[in-house]
């Protein structure tokens, strides 16, 4: 690697080790920076790219927004730059989460910092708004996009799980636009078998283990957002192994979303507790490992996308939903996030540090969650 890649290597690990400890409210606000800080601030990649990779991300298993953070690594420093990012945006996040799980096991509690989500839900609103608005431009470029989109939130709020909304938005644009069906047909079928035989040959040519085999068949499976990991590892560790409790399960869920970074991390703090620092770590890598694999296969086949015109056409669908996903997921934090006086001055004072005042979101974010737990404490 020359002098340039080392350098752009080095401008992605920054990034994403900052945003590791920075990056609180949860996927669709770890999106929102992740546009903020690749294409409006650092230009890595265009947005119209930026919603390619979304899109994705989106219909591969996995933590999306850790997807996301390893394609974008490759656009900016290739094959490493996606292991940099993915290991930089995944490390600090679940350090903190092993810090919570030692506390946790020692104290028989979790530590009090409740209040962390009251004041971060507000600012993380205002960002998924202000991408919402900005990737919006991008993909709803049409009147049939725009169609596709209000059946995707009508498809969403419905209960049709996410891969299906994508997945029909895609199809649907396709056969309305009349464009090479049948060959996006064959696209369409091979490439996410391709995807999926190299994610599996991957995750199980690592070291077994009882610990790291859970995991890992959970993160493999897992199509949509974060927190559907949550059913499959009721099923497998609450009601089947009975390795931990349903009460436990709950807490690993909590510090999921109050702490920065994927929401996949509660793995880690499952490890812990099942095996302290070593089970912490094999139940890290057991779950975000399938991650890799398919976003490596994904790169490859964002590659050939580009080149047709039916898949392309598909790909267009795709992001069109996905940007409308980001839309219902904003209107139920709304309802969540703006419950009074105090909760509305803190998004009102975020719209003015973010959208006025340009501050950077993932500083924003990480401000309000000190806020939050100081208050708490």
């Amino acid at each position: 690697m020359g002098a340039g890649g080392a350098s752009r290597l080095g401008e992605v690990a920054r990034l994403f080790l900052r945003l590791g400890v920075t990056a609180f409210g949860g996927p669709a606000a770890h999106v929102a920076v992740m546009e903020d800080e690749c294409v409006r601030r650092r230009g890595w990649m265009s947005r119209e790219q930026f919603l390619d990779v979304l899109g994705a991300s989106n219909l591969i298993p996995g933590p999306t927004s850790t997807e996301l953070a390893m394609h974008a690594g490759y656009h900016r420093a290739g094959w490493p730059g996606l292991v940099a990012a993915g290991c930089c945006f995944i490390g600090p996040a679940a350090l903190i989460v092993g810090g919570v799980a030692a506390l946790y096991v020692e104290g028989g509690r979790l530590p009090a910092l409740g209040g962390v989500l009251t004041v971060v839900k507000p600012v993380a609103l205002v960002i998924v708004i202000q991408a919402l608005v900005s990737l919006a431009r991008a993909a709803l470029r049409t009147p049939l996009l725009i169609l596709l989109a209000a059946g995707s939130v009508a498809g969403a709020l419905a209960g049709l799980v996410e891969a299906a909304v994508l997945i029909g938005a895609g199809l649907l644009h396709l056969f309305v636009s009349k464009r090479q069906v049948a060959a996006a047909a064959a696209v369409l079928l091979a490439v996410p078998a391709r995807a999926l035989a190299e994610g599996a040959a991957a995750v199980g040519a690592v070291a077994p283990g009882a610990l790291f085999t859970a995991f890992a068949k959970a993160g493999a499976v897992v199509l949509g957002s974060g927190y559907v990991l949550f059913a499959v590892l009721k099923t497998q560790l609450v009601e089947g192994s009975g390795w931990i409790s349903e009460a436990q399960l709950l807490d690993a869920i909590a510090v999921g979303q109050i702490t920065p970074g994927p929401v996949f991390t509660s793995a880690t703090f499952i490890g812990y507790l099942l095996g302290g620092a070593p089970g912490a770590a094999i139940a890290t890598i057991g779950v975000f490992l399938p991650a890799f694999a398919f976003t490596a296969a994904s790169v490859r086949v964002l590659q050939r996308v580009r080149r047709s015109p039916a898949a392309r056409t598909f790909l267009d669908g795709v992001n069109a939903a996905a940007v409308a996903l980001i839309a219902v997921v904003a209107v139920a934090l709304a309802q969540t996030a703006v419950t009074d006086a105090w909760t509305g001055a803190v998004a009102l004072a975020a719209a003015v540090l973010v959208g006025c005042l340009r501050l950077n979101p993932s500083w924003v974010l990480a401000a309000a969650a000190l806020i939050g737990a100081a208050a708490t404490i």
